[in-house]
């Protein structure tokens, strides 16, 4: 069985004409705690990478401002002095607080959370669902289970040999009571963990680890903060759109752009912001919605998620957004060929398609072929290529989908850089 990496839905929006001159981004970031320190001077050094390769005009870019909650980080782009490009304004929105917060929480308590959502997914057969989609991912998933394991069988061996070699077991023993030589074994197999805490953050043990259980928590409707989060992202969308409008201020397209966990969250908010404003996509700007190397699938076919696939059930069949969802074969973190239409119980009412417009983002194309072997097998790398700037022209472009004057829709039908469709997928 093949999917094809690429799908265009019958009932797409139809084309707006006229050239972006003024752009409103609102970024999402994925699970990191890091998000309000990284973004910004990611952008900026990935553009200077971009426009030495590629040209594109000289452009200003504004100082960081953190709105007074915390919760917005926000910077504006020119538009170039020469040749065409739009005006940006750049909100990344922020939840990095709830990630800290589950990465403070105590390791006891994140480990048995991954063992019950690991195992739960297992025994429903979901995990199996995941390795059909992208095999490389379902590994991703399974390794915090796994070093779990090896970690505490060797906490358990560490353990026994200092409770074997304290107490009467060995004739060079120190021939301490069993009340006292079992509580100090015990004690090593569990001070050596601490001792390899930063090799355990070398191998992304602790980030994948608590990314799971994040996704498997609000599969299963338990995060409530996170849900308040969504809310206020999706007001903070609507006051922001509207104060511009209140202020003279033109805007030709609206994005919201989501990378790895943040698609999903992208996805959650374009629907929050349209089941809100019932005149947002249909007049003024036209709305657009980028999912980049997205684990929508994580939390999207879980038994328990139905008020999530509602959601999604209504961005697949509405014509005020236009949404296009980028993943890349090469990256070990998302589900190339993955359409919620196809691949999730949605239920649609015999409404016709509008979305999602799926395309590869064609890594290999982008790279130079030494940088892609030298990066090919780090699978972080590889993820955040999706906000890096491209080595080589590609019909995958992330500045000039936030930055060109072409809606996304037009991006994505009608790139600069044209290929031959790139071969099924083996399921």
């Amino acid at each position: 069985m093949h999917t094809s990496l690429s799908f265009t839905p019958p009932d797409l929006q139809e084309a707006r004409l006229g050239t972006v001159r003024h752009r409103y981004v609102f970024y999402i970031p994925g699970y990191d705690p890091e998000a309000r320190t990284r973004y910004r001077l990611l952008f900026v050094r990935e553009w200077a990478r971009y426009t030495k390769r590629f040209g594109g005009g000289k452009r200003d870019i504004s100082c960081a401002r953190l709105s007074q909650d915390g919760l917005v980080q926000s910077w504006t782009v020119s538009a170039p002095e020469q040749g065409e490009g739009a005006e940006t304004r750049y909100d990344v929105l922020l939840w990095d607080d709830l990630v800290a917060r589950d990465f403070a929480r105590s390791r006891f308590v994140s480990v048995a959370l991954l063992v019950v959502g690991t195992l739960q997914t297992i025994l429903n057969g979901l995990m199996f669902r995941f390795y059909r989609l992208n095999w490389k991912y379902g590994n991703v998933i399974l390794y915090p289970f796994v070093m779990v394991i090896l970690l505490a069988a060797l906490s358990v061996a560490i353990g026994l040999t200092v409770h074997a070699y304290l107490g009467d077991r060995f004739g060079h023993s120190l021939g301490l009571p069993l009340w006292l030589s079992l509580p100090l074994g015990v004690v090593a197999g569990i001070v050596w963990i601490k001792a390899i805490e930063a090799f355990l953050n070398r191998v992304f043990f602790w980030q994948l680890l608590n990314d799971w259980v994040f996704n498997w928590q609000h599969g299963q409707g338990w995060r409530p903060d996170y849900e308040r989060r969504l809310d206020a992202f999706a007001e903070h969308v609507l006051s922001s759109l509207a104060a511009r409008a209140e202020a003279g201020q033109p805007t030709d397209e609206v994005m919201i752009v989501g990378h790895s966990s943040g698609g999903l969250t992208a996805a959650e908010v374009a629907a929050r912001v349209l089941a809100r404003d019932p005149s947002i996509g249909a007049s003024g700007p036209n709305l657009s919605l980028a999912t980049l190397g997205s684990g929508l699938p994580l939390v999207a076919m879980q038994p328990a998620a139905a008020r999530l696939r509602a959601e999604i059930a209504r961005l697949v069949t509405e014509r005020r957004v236009v949404w296009c969802d980028f993943h890349a074969p090469q990256d070990w973190m998302n589900f190339p060929g993955f359409n919620p239409q196809h691949d999730l119980k949605l239920r649609l009412c015999g409404q016709p398609v509008a979305n999602p417009l799926v395309r590869s983002a064609r890594f290999r194309d982008l790279l130079c072929p030494e940088t892609y072997e030298r990066v090919r097998f780090r699978p972080f790398r590889m993820h955040f290529q999706f906000l890096l700037a491209n080595e080589r022209p590609g019909a995958y472009d992330f500045f000039a989908m936030t930055l060109g004057p072409r809606r996304l829709r037009e991006q994505v039908l009608a790139p600069v850089a044209c290929h031959e469709p790139e071969p099924a997928v083996p399921l």
